[in-house]
């Protein structure tokens, strides 16, 4: 019997890398066929794969948005994919794996099947979702504690008026937390594309991107010019055998870290920190039309694929201006990101006969999810039906973030759904950001109605 290994991983490490592990899980065994799923979440590493079990492997499913070590697969077959297609096509996943020439173990080159898009987009957003993933705790947990701080001041800007105060501390912690967002940034999509030699350059880009005032903009491209700077040195400069040693730790890190220094201050910095300017100047002082426009369409992109590009792409837009104090599209990016579950939940409650006992369970699931912002709650309703259901979707989270951004509410921790509503002084205009939410969740509840045939099981 042919042995398949999987690994799975997504940027946030929490829903769609143990979704794409049931799905590859279940697609084999249905197949009767023997697979091992690593999973690389939130909490770390979970059901390992060992040098004998890839020894041993015919090929290996890698279905990732981040960086997952695939050095250790040198020699092997490998089907590498966003972390999207394992949920969506495992089974066709697995038919290319077994499809794929089986390795002696001593090959020196792999086979490398990408699929859903071109391997240079894909390898982007590997490298920018490698940054986030790394950034996305410090953030959160920043945010989150700087909500926390709102529990002891009767006004947000009261905590910074009582020097020493415990929500004083707070809010210090927390904003700690949050300043090294730009830096972690830059220095993990450098190391993703440069491995450990990447990451001293991205570092002291992603540094100087927030000293300069050029944001979470300036660290992202920081990040890729420090990461293949660093590659390009290590691929090009070549020296006598017996001092190749200093190469990694000591000509690539000084000329790395020189080169982006130096484009940092005198070429890249200024023209995108006047850039992030005039962003946070617009958004600042946007009218009603454009505020809902701006919501609209970052709610759209958040329910277009839950999870996938798009949707991190809003998000991480979203969390980069929580650094220059817009929490707005903040709001707006988690009203989005709540209704699709919500709203598909909602749906199997008014309409049973639409939806198979499977899928009615599903829903009480998915309303727990949205409840907590996790978008890929609606995944498998999306997945089964995506004509009709995504577009039911995207016009509910639209619904959601354009009428945020029109009521004015604002966001101050990255994350945290139902939760955060709790805590005072968290989110501005709280009423109408509630109302937001479930206008949103009944406009995606009243699509899927109307476009969702009845159940045939």
């Amino acid at each position: 019997m042919k042995k398949l290994l999987a690994v799975t991983a997504c940027p946030t490490g929490i829903a769609h890398t143990y979704m794409a592990a049931e799905s590859l899980a279940k697609a084999a065994r249905e197949r009767d066929i023997e697979i091992k799923v690593e999973t690389r979440g939130a909490v770390g590493v979970e059901n390992g794969l060992t040098a004998q079990e890839i020894a041993e492997a015919h090929a290996i499913i890698v279905a990732a948005d981040t960086d997952v070590d695939e050095e250790r697969f040198a020699g092997k077959p490998v089907v590498r994919v966003p972390v999207a297609q394992g949920i969506k096509i495992p089974g066709e996943l697995i038919t290319r794996a077994l499809n794929l020439e089986a390795s002696n173990g001593t090959a020196p080159a792999r086979a490398e099947e990408v699929i859903g898009g071109g391997k240079q987009q894909n390898m982007f957003y590997k490298h920018l979702m490698n940054g986030v993933s790394n950034m996305l705790p410090l953030v959160i947990a920043g945010g989150l504690i700087i909500a926390f701080s709102f529990l002891f001041a009767f006004t947000k800007g009261g905590v910074d008026q009582v020097e020493g105060s415990f929500g004083a501390a707070l809010s210090t912690i927390g904003g700690a937390s949050m300043g090294l967002m730009v830096i972690i940034l830059s220095g993990f999509i450098s190391f993703s594309i440069a491995g450990k030699p990447g990451l001293a350059p991205g570092l002291v880009g992603g540094v100087l991107a927030k000293d300069m005032g050029a944001g979470f903009i300036g660290g992202i491209i920081a990040g890729f010019i420090a990461g293949y700077v660093a590659h390009w040195l290590i691929k090009n400069i070549k020296m006598p055998k017996n001092f190749e040693g200093l190469k990694p730790i000591l000509i690539v890190p000084v000329l790395s870290v020189l080169i982006i220094g130096l484009l940092m201050v005198y070429v890249i910095g200024e023209p995108i920190q006047w850039i992030l300017a005039q962003l946070t100047a617009w958004l600042t002082n946007m009218g009603a039309g454009n505020a809902v426009l701006l919501g609209a369409i970052l709610g759209a992109m958040m329910a277009l694929d839950m999870g996938g590009p798009f949707n991190k792409t809003a998000y991480t837009f979203a969390v980069g201006l929580l650094g220059a104090s817009i929490f707005t599209p903040m709001a707006a990016v988690m009203a989005a990101g709540m209704t699709p579950p919500l709203g598909i939940w909602l749906a199997t409650l008014i309409a049973k006969n639409r939806f198979t006992k499977e899928e009615r369970q599903a829903g009480k699931v998915a309303s727990v999810l949205g409840l907590s912002f996790i978008t890929e709650g609606a995944i498998p309703f999306g997945a089964a039906d995506p004509i009709r259901i995504i577009p039911s979707f995207m016009v509910g989270s639209a619904v959601a973030g354009g009428l945020s951004m029109l009521f004015g509410c604002g966001l101050h921790a990255p994350h945290g759904g139902i939760f955060v509503l709790l805590i005072p002084n968290a989110i501005d205009n709280l009423g109408y950001y509630v109302l937001s939410i479930a206008i949103g969740t009944i406009v995606t509840a009243l699509m899927v109605l109307l476009l969702k045939r009845k159940a045939t099981a």
